[in-house]
């Protein structure tokens, strides 16, 4: 048998460190003999060899390597062979289990039969697949028993390991399996399954592992908690010594935990120990310790602390045994510890106290609570600027404490100083008075002006003024004044004349102008246009060359607009014989004549020379067209348009009188016809076609009628008929109305009224034979409405009657034609009405006197009278009274009147809110009954929801604040604040941290403020964190740091993966670092030796890797001496007398493998024949 030799990594380290670049002299060289480089392998004999003879040179420089692949044997004896049957040995149920076997682990398995029967088999590959194959081997092939083990239950998470992998390992190795009770179950026995021989196995391991944790020990020691600042000693020194002299961890919960029991875990004797020496001190200190109490003013402590505790600090560092106390709110200090040195800390702090009395002063003004956010000022500003300037401590009270109390502290002139500035400031801010203009936003840029140059000069007029436009976006028309009473309102009028001035300057005129004359107008060099402009102060705007308009825009004050225009005209008119005229055609006839786009009155201008026509514009209800041109075009234009609106007149009456009165008359033809008959609509190009659809007898009976009807029309007829002379006006005031409708509904009959003052009752009627009889139908029915008619005074205060008449009197037109009356309201007088109240409006408690401007009349039938009586007495606002809290009213009227607008809009109402000085719970609500009552009700739940927000306002500004050690604060806040964000989301809180730039805030103390049951949980939450906290340890291991990048991984990866499974912090050291080396590991005690355990595998682990690469590296290196001399030996075999040093070129001494060996003579013709 012969023996192969494996050069492993280390040894080859080793055989390399020699060959390492050094400065060797020639005469110090070592060479070595033959046998001493090439040592002879061992024999046949060599494991037979006596212990005390020298080891060969290979096997006392080399170690073996463990192969990859391994062999393992085992026997099962004919009494556990689960399969007995010998017939077919190699063909029955042993043999397909194998074989299943084989091909899930991949291991080879080779079976056979020994002399007593039993089964002998060789399972052959790498580790992980000959344990698993043995485990099913022996679970399939072989009977099983089963035993129990009891070890004590706190010792089986030990047998699991961290998620059963040292279960896993002990299942695997000893081919058993393991069945351990659940934690909630109180047995102790651990089942074991398996063959006899792995039975023992795992019961031997099993106790192994429980023996060694009996060996450690855990003491709980409750003291009281005034003894565990001794016991811990100043920053944690004491304890942490008393853990290094005896080996035990000691556990102490901080002070803002409250337990007092003191937890000791390690070795039995250690822990002992530490018990001892705890006991030791605490009997020392209850002997030893007193209570003192110090007293001092509440305000004082945050003073006696000093900035970052550098007061109190000083004192325990002088005297560490002694623990101080603060009570908040409270005016005393508690002094806990030795009696000499309780004295000393007291003399100390009374004499902080004494001196902090003589140098520091406070006092406290009450400053309403709507003055807060002023003397704060933006981002605090203000109130910075008095701290700064006479430094003090400002403390204002938050708007949740509903509280006027601003309290001032420091030195004593300091305090005077800023108490009579913050009196100032809200004595200056109580004069203020803020008043909002209507501007119209397309005037905002114009009043601002370029880069606000226009603004900054208002500004600097009205300096104690604050102008806020605003936000384009918002498409507001609302400017805030904010100032003295007294500086607003001449700041309101300078800024209300600027806007009337843009008003008035802002109105436009558009005036066609023959293109030919533009020129002219403009004159040489613009002298003429110049001059128009300037003399006129307006601003004209000509079309371009290009263009095809003959507009001339002039913008400008109306009666400047108007003189510019005049004068441009005169100049066409010297140019031209040109003339204007104006032509009066009803406004509702002007689209006809226009035509579809314009059609109509285009051809007519073209026809007539190129006069220009120019028609009001709609909506202005002006009947007059301009003609404007050519004296003979222009009397030709006026006799065409003039046709065309007879005509129009003409077929509308027609129509109208075709159609009859509520269409009585088309009514009757299409009952009797059962014929559909459409008239042309007045946008229709055929206004001389009526339409008839239905069947065709209908059709042609309907097509009679009307011309029968049409006919009539034609045939004109004059009669007369008597009419009292009393109701003549009513036919003819507003300038006919009543006697044009007459003419619109009757075919166009003309009526004629004998002139006033002619004292004639006869009216004239001409037309139709037809329409006359109808017209004089209607006539006599309007005389005895007349005659039926009275007339009904309604007392109503005179304000009232713009509302009353609505946006251009809709509201009155529609009751006179819906009760068919007549209402006529009084002359205005303005000498006489009461003063106004405040808001304009006048008091509803005063009682109405009529006055003659109040009194409006109504004529007409009476029963209508009475109806339009009400009518109008409903449209008579009133003022009703609703109770909102005082509180409220802000909140009602919202940001800048938003609220309170948006609910006049809704409801149609005026609300009045009284001024906030009044303190008054009343707000007024005025506008018609129906809408007063609907504000009501708004305003009802408006209050009930604002009244819900104030209750959950107030529930959610429960506050509790909690000491927490400052360094425990970034793991409560957690990784981008992931743990603190988790908290406040579970508990719907607010938790805030102290600031570490405010020196004088205290650094320990959490503020969670919330509903109280969710701040609860929340303090227990971060409280409980904070013993997890306490809890963790920190240990320090040392890994190689060439390890360190593949521990961590790449950006983290691989170590945050392992923070994460070991629940523990890993921190390496920083580049430069003392102790390269040194790696701190923290968490709970068994996870950071869990931990630890799998760091040094990894290091273990990648140090195989990095010693390799670095051998290598080493290996190929080439030398940096001179020139190799080759590896050279002494007493070598060719050495010898008579034997010759072989040649290494030559290939019969060195024969390549696989290729025959060639003579040493060969012929050129090839090997001698023999």
């Amino acid at each position: 048998m012969s023996s192969v030799a494996v050069l492993t990594p280390e040894s080859f380290a080793e055989h390399r460190s020699g060959l390492k670049d050094q400065e060797i002299t020639e005469d110090e060289a070592y060479i070595p003999t033959y046998l001493e480089a090439f040592p002879p392998l061992p024999e046949k004999g060599a494991p037979g060899e006596k212990a005390g003879e020298p080891a060969s040179a290979w096997g006392s420089k080399i170690r073996p390597i463990k192969a990859s692949v391994i062999t393992q044997v085992f026997h099962v004896p004919l009494e556990e062979r689960r399969y007995k049957d010998n017939s077919q040995f190699g063909e029955g149920e042993e043999a397909k289990v194998c074989l299943d076997i084989m091909q899930r682990t991949g291991a080879h398995i080779e079976l056979s039969l020994a002399k007593d029967q039993g089964l002998s088999i060789m399972v052959t590959g790498k580790l992980d697949s000959v344990m698993k194959a043995r485990k099913e081997i022996v679970a399939r092939l072989q009977t099983q028993a089963s035993a129990t083990v009891a070890i004590p239950k706190e010792h089986h998470r030990f047998v699991i390991g961290k998620n059963g992998e040292k279960l896993q390992e002990l299942e695997l190795k000893t081919a058993t399996k393991i069945a351990i009770p659940r934690p909630d179950d109180p047995s102790a026995n651990i089942r074991i399954t398996g063959t006899k021989e792995g039975i023992e196995k795992a019961r031997h391991e099993i106790l192994l592992i429980s023996a060694e944790q009996d060996k450690r020990a855990v003491e709980r020691l409750s003291l009281e908690k005034a003894f565990h600042p001794f016991i811990a000693g100043a920053h944690n020194r004491l304890v942490q010594e008393l853990s290094q002299e005896t080996g035990a961890r000691i556990s102490i919960p901080p002070p803002s935990l409250p337990k007092d029991e003191i937890v000791i875990t390690g070795e039995k004797e250690a822990v002992a120990l530490a018990l001892s020496r705890i006991r030791a001190i605490y009997d020392d200190k209850a002997k030893s310790v007193m209570v003192v109490e110090v007293t001092a003013p509440a305000w004082l402590h945050r003073f006696i602390i000093g900035k970052k505790g550098q007061n109190i600090g000083r004192i325990t560092q002088q005297l560490p045994r002694v623990h101080i106390e603060f009570t908040d709110g409270e005016e005393r200090i508690s002094l806990e510890g030795p009696t000499e040195e309780v004295e000393q800390a007291q003399a100390q702090i009374q004499e902080i106290i004494k001196d902090l009395l003589v140098r520091m002063d406070y006092t406290e003004v009450i400053i309403d609570q709507r003055f807060h956010r002023h003397l704060i000022g933006k981002n605090g500003a203000n109130i910075n600027r008095i701290k700064e300037q006479y430094k003090v401590s400002v403390r204002i009270p938050q708007d949740s404490e509903r509280s006027g109390l601003v309290r001032i502290e420091g030195d004593p002139k300091g305090v005077q100083l800023a108490r009579r500035e913050l009196i100032e400031m809200v004595q200056r801010m109580e004069n203020e008075r803020t008043k909002d203009l209507i501007v119209e936003q397309k005037f905002h840029r114009t009043i601002i002006g370029q880069k606000g140059e226009k603004i900054k000069e208002v500004r600097d007029k009205f300096p104690e003024v604050i102008i806020n436009f605003p936000d384009p976006s918002q498409k507001s028309d609302i400017v805030q004044l904010r100032g003295p009473k007294n500086e607003v309102e001449k700041c309101a009028k300078f800024l209300q004349k600027i806007i009337a001035d843009l008003i008035e300057n802002s109105f436009s005129l558009s005036v066609p102008i023959f293109k030919q004359f533009h020129k002219n107008i403009i004159g040489k060099g613009g002298a003429n246009i110049k001059k128009i402009r300037e003399e006129t102060n307006t601003k004209i705007d000509l079309p371009t060359e290009n263009s095809n308009s003959e507009m001339i825009v002039i913008t400008g004050k109306k009666s400047n607009c108007e003189a510019a225009r005049d004068r441009i005209l005169a100049i066409q008119r010297e140019l031209a014989n040109i003339k204007e005229t104006e032509v009066t055609i009803p406004a509702k006839l002007h689209n006809s004549l226009i035509g579809s786009k314009g059609c109509l009155v285009r051809s007519i201008m073209e026809d007539c020379g190129g006069v220009h026509i120019h028609f009001p514009s709609e909506g202005s209800g002006s009947d007059k067209v301009t003609i404007r041109g050519p004296v003979g075009e222009v009397e030709k234009a006026k006799k065409q348009l003039l046709q065309l609106a007879e005509e129009k007149v003409r077929k509308e009456s027609t129509y109208k009188f075709l159609i009859g009165r509520g269409g009585a008359n088309i009514r009757r033809v299409r009952d009797r016809t059962g014929a559909r008959i459409i008239f042309p609509s007045p946008d229709d190009t055929e206004q001389e076609l009526i339409t008839i659809v239905g069947k065709e007898e209908a059709v042609r009976q309907a097509q009679k009628e009307l011309e029968s009807l049409v006919k009539n029309l034609d045939d004109v007829v004059e009669d007369s008929m008597v009419v009292d002379v009393r109701h003549h006006r009513h036919f003819v005031c507003r300038r006919g109305q009543v006697l044009r409708e007459l003419a619109e509904e009757y075919g166009g009959v003309a009526v004629s009224f004998p002139r006033t003052g002619a004292n004639s009752q006869r009216v004239t009627l001409k037309g139709a034979k037809d329409c006359v009889e109808a017209a004089k139908k209607r006539i006599q029915e309007i005389i005895e409405d007349l005659e039926s008619q009275v007339s009904v005074e309604v007392a109503i205060p005179q304000r009232y009657h713009r509302a009353i008449m609505g946006p251009k009197g809709c509201r009155i037109q529609h009751i006179t034609r819906e009760h068919e009356v007549q209402i006529k309201f009084p002359e205005r007088d303005d000498s006489q009405e009461a003063s106004p109240q405040e808001n304009g409006e006048v008091s509803p408690e005063a009682e109405f006197v009529p006055r003659k401007c109040d009194i409006i009349t109504i004529s007409g039938r009476a029963e209508k009278c009475e109806q339009a009586k009400a009518a109008l007495l409903a449209l008579v606002p009133i003022t009703e009274d609703v109770e909102v809290s005082y509180e409220l009213h802000r909140y009602i009227i919202g940001q800048k009147g938003s609220g309170i607008r948006k609910m006049m809009e809704e409801y149609e109402v005026n609300i009045w809110v009284p001024q906030p000085e009044k303190q008054l719970d009343v707000i007024k609500v005025t506008g018609l009954v129906a809408n007063v009552e609907r504000a009501k009700q708004g305003l009802l739940e408006r209050v009930k929801e604002l009244q819900a927000e104030q209750e959950d306002r107030a529930l959610r500004s429960f506050k509790v604040t909690m000491s927490v050690d400052p360094k425990f604060h970034p793991k409560i806040i957690g990784r981008k604040g992931a743990v603190i964000s988790q908290i406040r989301k579970d508990h719907d809180v607010s938790i805030q941290f102290p600031d570490k730039g405010d020196e004088q805030q205290v650094c320990d103390l959490i503020v969670i403020s919330g509903y109280e049951r969710n701040v609860e949980e929340a303090r227990q939450a971060i409280q409980q964190l904070v013993a997890e906290l306490q809890e963790m340890v920190s240990q320090d291991v040392h890994l190689d740091p060439r390890t360190h990048a593949r521990i961590i991984g790449a950006r983290g990866k691989a170590i945050r993966k392992l923070m994460e499974e070991f629940k523990v912090d890993i921190r390496f050291p920083q580049p430069g670092s003392d102790e390269p080396d040194k790696v701190t590991v923290t968490g709970l005690p068994e996870t950071v030796d869990n931990a630890i355990d799998h760091l040094l595998n990894l290091e273990e682990e990648y140090m195989l890797s990095v010693t390799e690469t670095e051998t290598l590296a080493a290996y190929m290196k080439p030398p940096s001496g001179g020139p190799a001399k080759g590896f050279v030996v002494r007493d070598a075999p060719w050495n010898a007398a008579g034997n010759k040093a072989p040649d290494m070129s030559s290939a019969e001494d060195f024969p390549t493998f696989g290729t025959g060996v060639a003579p040493k003579q060969a012929s050129a013709w090839g090997p001698k024949k023999f």
